[in-house]
């Protein structure tokens, strides 16, 4: 036990030539103190969560100092290569306590304030600063507030919340409780003290305050005992940087799923403006020639024969279609397929009646036929087609191209089935996916109607159920939906193969499906299916409407996806889409956008910094008109961060915003205040301050040697903050005798 004592006594005393500073903290309760000691003394992080639970009043206590080693070790440090240890005293925040005994023989003392109390603030003023000269005439003396970090958070979601469920009498803080550097600066100007600001949530000028409170008093103690030569080279206290909160994240642009795979379900089921009738056995399918020409090479090829070549032929003709479908002979097909062919006119004739309701144009009469080319193909699959020009029932001035395809009896109307459905959604139905609901026989049907129509990502997904690698089939898929999207991006799109509608638009024309339209926009399916103009009519008309517009809205319809949108074009993308009730196109253009924006103001650049903001302010309103309003919230963030740009380079623009949409830019603008808005004065040399030195040349970027904790680099205005004051020691340091004049 005797031991255990020197022990302790050895671990009080102070090393060799390291000086005693003993720190005390005041202030009306509740306002940080204690966390300050122990986020300084104990190195302790907080959460918000704990910052934010019930106060309860506490003082730390002085003799943690004998107790706790690592304690005392964290008080030594080297400041100006003088070893210091540092002692924090903590007080009581009653007014009435006597705190007599904790102002003897201090060294400094740290006046601190809540910057979320302005009560506590004017109590510094009218109540601790008296006391405290009237105990410590002579000390040096810091203004410190606290709870520097709720000034930028009182809007986050996440604080908010903890006060969701507590008490009614506890609430958040509000911007009306919020003190502002400027007041308390000019507090502390009015007392002749320093000021800092500190935070024990972001660790935000802790080290610095009392790192600066410690040369505080070694100046105040070198006045006292001037033949000390261990302080000769103790510097004054250094000015803080200006607290730069941190930046927000820009908001998350979300983007509703898609209906693509059930909208393509539903153009096969409906049947709507289907141009191919495939006819396999006794069964008949309605389907779209570009979809199996995207999807199938088989289909392409046989799909995209050119029909006057055909119809101009007699004799020849066989052989120009087996160059097309491959070398063939007669010998090779036998009797019934022979004879199935030739004698399928009476077949024809009762399939036009079941084919009335599948036409693209609700007719298929069999009457008038303006154009008739059948012909026989010699190739293992396709026996032979008919391609018909039919008067369309809605307007008797357009013609449409009908397709009929024979195939043969190696490919079962089930597997058919299901090669088609793969072909629109790129899956199958689920019992084929599951080797204990698949039939054996009917999987060999489909995998050989796939092999036929050249379908290699069908065999494949069919390959993973038989190997029972079915977790391998959504990678199938989606390769499948990218192949086919970039088919009819390139076919549909770009070629315009197959279609028949026709749009006139404000700088040119563009090709469409009707089908696709259809299925994919409810707004087009009112005006092609209803009882509009456009209904009757193979052009319309789009005023307002470019092409780069209107090629964009093709490819989300066709592929549910957009390329890169140019920022210059992108308000009549978004108005068409409001227009047509694309709610996800409006997002995938939002997205685009930003993109783009954010590609621009990466450039590092003043030029393209300055073309980034006017970009967004040019389309901050317009946006919101166009229900784009996750784009206008993001638009609105950026402005926030690069509020100086705005008013250095772009402030006519801003000028010509919406006041509502000015005053919130203001509000919620990133803090660069301008610190120094009056003549700097002697007396107000100390506000702000950091841990960093003060060097001999006034450049501002150079101006600061930062720690971890101060700010790596030094913006605009706080390079004139530094460069106002560094003038200003430069002038005591050339005339002395001026020196007296200089307050701390």
């Amino acid at each position: 036990m005797k031991d255990l004592g020197v022990q302790i006594y050895a671990m009080d005393n102070e090393q060799p030539h390291q000086e005693l500073v003993k720190c005390v903290l005041v202030g009306d309760t509740a306002v940080g103190k204690t966390r300050l000691i122990c986020a300084r003394a104990c190195n302790k992080h907080v959460s918000l969560s704990q910052l934010l639970s019930t106060h309860v009043p506490t003082v730390w206590a002085i003799d943690q100092y004998r107790i706790y080693k690592d304690v005392l070790e964290r008080s030594w440090e080297v400041v100006d290569n003088v070893n210091v240890s540092l002692r924090l005293w903590d007080t009581f925040g009653d007014h009435e306590k006597d705190r007599r005994f904790a102002y003897g023989r201090s060294d400094v003392v740290l006046l601190c304030f809540s910057i979320t109390n302005p009560i506590s603030l004017r109590n510094a003023k009218a109540m601790w600063y008296p006391e405290i000269r009237r105990f410590c005439p002579q000390t040096p003396v810091f203004l410190v507030g606290c709870k520097n970090d709720l000034r930028y958070m009182y809007r986050d979601e996440t604080y908010l919340s903890y006060f969701g469920d507590r008490s009614p009498f506890v609430r958040a803080t509000r911007k009306c409780d919020l003190v502002m550097p400027d007041e308390a600066r000019a507090v502390a100007k009015e007392l002749g003290i320093m000021y800092y600001e500190t935070s024990v949530l972001t660790y935000f000028g802790v080290n610095e305050v009392f790192e600066n409170a410690i040369r505080a008093a070694l100046i105040a103690r070198k006045q006292q005992r001037f033949l000390m030569t261990n302080l000769k080279r103790v510097q004054r206290p250094i000015l803080q940087a200006p607290f730069k909160p941190p930046k927000p994240p820009p908001p998350e642009v979300s983007v509703i799923n898609g209906t693509y795979s059930k909208d393509m379900l539903n153009m096969f089921n409906s049947q709507s403006y289907t141009d191919l009738i495939l006819v396999v056995g006794n069964s008949r399918f309605a389907v779209h020639r570009f979809m199996l020409a995207s999807s199938s090479n088989a289909f392409h090829r046989l799909l995209t024969i050119d029909i006057s070549d055909i119809g101009a032929r007699s004799s020849s003709e066989s052989s120009v279609v087996s160059s097309t479908f491959g070398e063939s002979n007669t010998s090779e097909f036998n009797e019934d397929t022979e004879y199935l062919i030739r004698s399928e006119q009476k077949q024809q004739v009762r399939m036009w009646e079941q084919l009335k309701r599948r036409s693209s144009y609700q007719a298929l009469p069999t009457s008038e036929l303006k154009k008739d080319l059948y012909r026989e193909l010699h190739h293992s699959i396709f026996q032979s087609i008919r391609i018909l020009q039919i008067d369309n029932g809605r307007n008797p001035c357009f013609s449409q191209t009908q397709t009929i395809v024979y195939l043969s009896k190696l490919i079962t109307s089930t597997a058919m089935l299901q090669c088609l459905k793969f072909i629109y959604t790129g899956t199958l139905d689920k019992e084929y996916l599951d080797m204990q609901t698949a039939s054996i026989g009917l999987l060999l049907e489909v995998r050989q109607a796939a092999e036929f129509l050249e379908l290699s990502p069908l065999l494949i997904l069919l390959n993973n159920t038989q190997t029972n690698k079915s977790f391998k089939n959504e990678e199938t898929i989606n390769l499948y939906s990218s192949f086919m999207r970039k088919n009819l991006e390139r076919l549909c799109i770009q070629n315009s193969m197959f279609s028949d509608i026709t749009f006139e638009l404000d700088d040119g024309r563009m090709h469409a499906n009707r089908s696709m339209l259809v299925a994919r926009c409810d707004v087009m399916r009112a005006m092609l299916d209803g009882d509009f103009r456009e209904a009757h009519s193979n052009c319309i008309s789009l005023p307002t409407v470019t092409e780069y517009t209107f090629h964009k809205l093709l490819c989300y319809l066709y592929t549910d996806e957009i390329p890169r949108i140019s920022v210059d074009k992108c308000l009549n993308l978004l108005e068409f889409a409001n227009r047509l009730c694309l709610p996800r196109l409006l997002n995938l253009v939002e997205c685009r956008v930003i993109e783009d924006l954010t590609r621009i103001s990466q450039i590092e650049t003043n030029e393209a910094k300055t073309e980034a903001v006017e970009h967004c302010l040019k389309l901050l309103e317009p946006v919101k008109l166009h229900n784009a309003h996750q784009l206008a919230e993001w638009l609105m963030s950026y402005l926030c961060i690069n509020y100086n740009t705005i008013c250095k380079r772009s402030l006519k623009i801003l000028k010509s915003l919406h006041p509502e949409n000015q005053e919130y830019l203001r509000e919620h603008r990133k803090s660069k205040k301008n610190i120094i808005r009056n003549k700097c004065n002697t007396s107000n040399i100390g506000t702000p301050g950091t841990s960093g030195q003060l060097l001999t040349n006034i450049d501002g970027v150079s101006l600061l040697r930062s720690n971890p904790n101060s700010v790596d680099q030094v913006d605009e205005e706080t390079t004139a903050f530094y460069c106002h004051h560094a003038c200003a020691i430069m002038f005591y340091l050339c005339n002395p005798k001026h020196f007296n004049t200089l307050t701390i």
